[in-house]
């Protein structure tokens, strides 16, 4: 009874956590502006399916799109026995679902391959991101926190399948020695080959046994509540995010609505003019943009494809979308910490542009998309980048000299260039 108790408080007090930094999340995304994202529902569980469960823009490097459906798909099939570790937990039973019988044996059975395909992936992963440094892991914004996050997570994935397997080969063997409570159930073709290494006595491996089990679950409780503060989010808001996608082509700028329907008005003096004070054009910070930039931020696995395709970082230029996307989900997790503490925000004198992101990162960018189209969860970037460039140059007026001779040429001859309309097709004479 003791151990159902502790095992109790352990798991509640794991929930009641754990819900309490998702609601927070959810309210720091609720912070954006609203957008509309719930039209042609077919469509968007079409596109969550292919490419939030079918992973299918992973494929684009195949090495990586393979071990990642490793670890995906192992650490989310394998955790359905955390069902079975919950009911013994609480009511003191021991492998409770063995009474499925022969397939049981095959659930068990499956489970191993999965756990040693996502513990062999993992130390491929932390190879791969810590000795072969590949160039999408490196990065000023990957330096200390970031990195050692992602270390923290391979490396728990590890330790976590190891003791799965230790588990079992402990359990397989209490069940050849006839150990009081481990009757025969599950086939463990994996850790059978890890029973040479463990006690023969039977005191010995029910501690190596249960010692596992507890690390097990405790190690997977722990990182259910190291979610929200980590990267590893994502494996929980790639299905919404991919869900709310962007449907409209990807070369299509949003205008401002404000300013669409002043100029309609002023086209047109039949239509009533804009109702409504328009409190700032562009995004200075984190509550101009929409709730769905948020959402992006919080759902960005910094995996870099983003910043390995944008040509103005290929070509040394201080942009990385992966930047932009990290340094979005600081402020507005910094914001949030205020209104922890105060119950509102208050400025605070900074913003996400200048004091996260800088004028030189938002005007490297070439709007090619190519960051959008290589995110694995459909996270787009160019959206924030143009919303500061929106209030650099409409409320403040502020724009690189190319941009400003661009916006002149505009005014002055209707077209980007310096000559006049008249001598546009004067090349078709040469």
């Amino acid at each position: 009874m003791i151990s159902q108790l502790i095992f109790f408080i352990l798991f509640a007090v794991a929930i009641v956590f754990f819900a309490r930094n998702a609601k927070k999340i959810y309210r720091n995304i609720k912070l954006g502006r609203a957008t509309q994202r719930t039209d042609n529902p077919g469509e968007r569980f079409r596109i969550m399916a292919m490419v939030a469960l079918g992973q299918q823009k992973m494929f684009k490097k195949p090495l990586a799109a393979i071990l990642h459906v490793f670890v995906y798909v192992g650490f989310c099939i394998i955790n359905i026995e955390m069902l079975e570790i919950v009911i013994d937990g609480l009511f003191g039973t021991h492998r409770v679902l063995s009474v499925m019988g022969g397939f049981y044996d095959f659930l068990i059975y499956a489970f191993e391959w999965l756990a040693l395909a996502v513990l062999v992936s993992c130390v491929i992963f932390f190879i791969r991101r810590n000795v072969l440094h590949i160039y999408r892991f490196g990065g000023r914004e990957l330096l200390k926190w970031p990195r050692t996050d992602a270390n923290i997570i391979l490396i728990t994935e590890i330790l976590l399948m190891a003791a799965f397997l230790t588990m079992n080969a402990a359990d397989g063997k209490l069940q050849q020695l006839g150990a009081d409570g481990y009757h025969t159930a599950g086939a463990f073709p994996v850790s059978q080959y890890l029973v040479g290494l463990l006690p023969d006595s039977i005191n010995g491996l029910v501690m190596v046994e249960r010692f596992c089990w507890w690390f097990h679950i405790i190690g997977v409780l722990l990182f259910l509540n190291y979610l929200p503060l980590s990267k590893h989010l994502h494996i929980i808001l790639a299905f919404p995010n991919t869900y709310f996608s962007n449907l409209t082509p990807k070369g299509k700028l949003n205008n401002i609505e404000s300013v669409t329907a002043e100029v309609k008005a002023m086209l047109d003096p039949s239509l009533p003019p804009p109702s409504g004070e328009v409190t700032r054009f562009g995004v200075k910070d984190v509550q101009d943009l929409t709730w769905k930039n948020l959402l992006d931020a919080y759902t960005c696995t910094e995996c870099g494809r983003c910043t390995a395709s944008c040509p103005a970082n290929i070509t040394g230029k201080l942009l990385s979308p992966r930047k932009i996307m990290m340094d979005t989900r600081d402020r507005v997790t910094e914001v949030g910490k205020q209104i922890d503490q105060k119950g509102s925000f208050e400025d605070d004198g900074k913003s996400l542009l200048d004091t996260y992101i800088t004028r030189e990162e938002i005007w490297a960018c070439t709007s090619c998309n190519a960051c959008v189209e290589q995110c694995p969860v459909n996270i787009n970037p160019l959206e924030i980048i143009i919303g500061l460039r929106q209030y650099a140059v409409m409320e403040e007026s502020q724009a690189p000299s190319s941009i400003n001779g661009m916006f002149s040429n505009l005014e002055n001859n209707g077209a980007p260039w310096k000559y006049a309309q008249a001598d546009r097709a004067n090349w078709a004479n040469q």
